[in-house]
């Protein structure tokens, strides 16, 4: 189901930091609505989950939703 390879979609070359733009990421990772926060919610329900299936199901919707703040 997964394919990881370990490079990025489009090459980045940062010149200048932008300290605006980084809090703006931050928040969208941790903030309290964050996808962190979602992420840690979905990864940390799996373990009490008695159903295999229903454990694959949360570590697979936790690993999106890690990914989901990349494209904000």
């Amino acid at each position: 189901m997964w394919n990881y390879e370990k490079r990025l979609q489009y090459p980045i070359k940062i010149t200048t930091p932008n300290a605006k733009i980084a809090t703006f990421i931050m928040s969208q990772y941790g903030g309290p609505d964050g996808e962190i926060g979602a992420s840690m919610r979905y990864l940390s329900q799996r373990f009490t989950m008695a159903d295999r299936r229903v454990c694959g199901l949360l570590t697979d919707i936790g690993t999106e939703e890690s990914v989901h703040g990349c494209w904000t």
